[in-house]
């Protein structure tokens, strides 16, 4: 399918859920771009697929009552944020520990309470894979208005978030509450995952969190590049990667996920100063 094809396939009335998707598709990929430069930066790459974890309950949960589902994971993911940050608390246990019992057990929680909806396999395959059939309207409109308000509040906070990632105690010295912000980071890494999940699945979430911003990393050593430079990327690999998979009926989930991965390849190979070729030839 050429290009040309696709668009008029974006256009086609008869077709109106490829528009929407798309538009979730791109939405979702760059605010999960915009977040995700917080979670390479902070080296929180197992926390942002713990989340992904955590809001499993809640998705569940709202399907199996035809409930809203951005606030049913944004509910599950930030119970269990707050449990992970007291239980962290115990000097005892590290903070991946604590993680790896609460996350994993919210995803097991998940896994039974969609058990028992009807069509149940249909269903797990399409949370944890994702869809781009049978994609409401007012979705489109949930996810830019979460995506508006996760951007408003990363505006407003964005250098203590970037001062607490790069030296927490300087961060504590400063007089910035360091939990809060940690907590409030968390639940923005939440709904980023939960406006994604339809789209992309929620096992395959993490990518657009990750590898825009791990690419964007690679090209350039200013944070304010690096900030726009990962939802570009993410945006752009939505848009191709829908579009391959339309054309050739891929899964549209592993598809945006294998054109994210093949953007990260390139820069890790040509990068201009990181870059394999580039550090080979110096």
């Amino acid at each position: 399918m050429s290009p040309a094809d696709f668009v008029a396939d974006l256009f086609n009335p008869d077709l109106a859920f490829l528009g929407k998707a798309l538009l979730i598709a791109v939405m979702s990929a760059t605010v999960c771009g915009v977040v995700g430069c917080y979670v390479v930066l902070r080296g929180m790459a197992f926390i942002g697929d713990a989340v992904a974890h955590a809001v499993f309950p809640g998705l569940a949960v709202a399907f199996v009552v035809s409930g809203n589902l951005v606030l049913g994971g944004t509910i599950a993911g930030v119970v269990t944020a707050v449990l992970v940050a007291v239980f962290a608390q115990q000097r005892r246990l590290k903070e991946d520990s604590v993680i790896g019992v609460f996350f994993v057990a919210a995803f097991a929680l998940g896994i039974v309470i969609i058990s028992r909806a009807p069509g149940y396999a249909g269903s797990l395959q399409q949370f944890l894979f994702g869809s781009i059939t049978g994609i409401p309207d007012e979705d489109v409109y949930v996810v830019g208005g979460t995506g508006l308000v996760i951007l408003l509040a990363i505006l407003l906070l964005h250098k203590e978030f970037v001062a607490v990632s790069l030296d927490r105690e300087s961060a504590r010295a400063m007089g910035l509450r360091v939990f809060w912000l940690d907590l409030l980071l968390y639940v923005l890494v939440t709904l980023a995952v939960v406006i994604s999940v339809r789209t992309i699945g929620n096992v395959l979430v993490l990518a657009l969190l990750v590898t825009p911003a791990a690419a964007a990393r690679l090209l350039t050593d200013r944070l304010a590049v690096m900030m726009v430079l990962g939802p570009v990327i993410g945006g752009l690999s939505a848009l191709v990667g829908l579009y391959i998979s339309w054309s050739w009926d891929f899964p549209v989930g592993g598809t945006i996920v294998l054109v994210l991965t093949a953007v990260f390849l390139g820069a890790w190979l040509a990068a201009p100063r990181h870059g394999l070729i580039a550090r080979h030839v110096s």
